[in-house]
């Protein structure tokens, strides 16, 4: 009975060694991605919708942040979310409906910055259209976005088009 605990002991120490190991490669395969948290992260409206987020966007799958209420996607990130950013008010920038979520749209060059509109608190995503489809993006993430209710939607001059206008 001696002779088989030396033999399970260094079974043992072995089978955690190599559960070490693969730990250690495992998780150098994916960093944590570095992400700078919005001034209203902790609001707990932003809860629901992080927890609804896809596990992937096109083929790029969801990573771990550093940061409450932000995701990232892709390895180098192609998509970078973040939840509690200041509310955009009206704006003449290009404001796009995608599954009933209205998001305003600042192109950048290479990285778009889309802000959740109509919504609070809103949400911003930052990606590089080159890499990564906006139709796309914007597609996945709808469904975990409707998950903070909109309080006013985006109008164009074609709602206008009824309105009176002051002389």
């Amino acid at each position: 009975m001696q002779l088989l605990r030396p033999r399970l002991t260094a079974r043992l120490l072995t089978c955690a060694a190599i559960a070490a190991a693969t730990a250690t490669a495992l998780s150098a395969c994916s960093p944590v991605v570095d992400v700078t948290p919005a001034q209203d992260a902790a609001n707990a409206a932003c809860a629901p919708m992080m927890v609804a987020l896809p596990d992937a966007i096109g083929d790029a799958k969801l990573r771990k942040t550093n940061a409450q209420a932000t995701a990232a996607w892709g390895d180098p990130s192609l998509v970078i979310l973040r939840c509690g950013v200041n509310v955009p008010g009206p704006t003449t920038d290009r404001c796009v409906s995608v599954n009933d979520v209205d998001w305003v749209i600042k192109e950048g060059d290479p990285v778009w910055t889309l802000t959740t509109y109509g919504r609070e608190p809103a949400t911003e995503i930052l990606m590089d259209p080159n890499k990564i489809s906006s139709a796309t993006v914007l597609a996945d993430l709808a469904p975990s976005a409707r998950k903070i209710p909109p309080t006013r939607n985006c109008v164009g001059q074609q709602d206008l088009a009824g309105l009176p206008t002051s002389k």
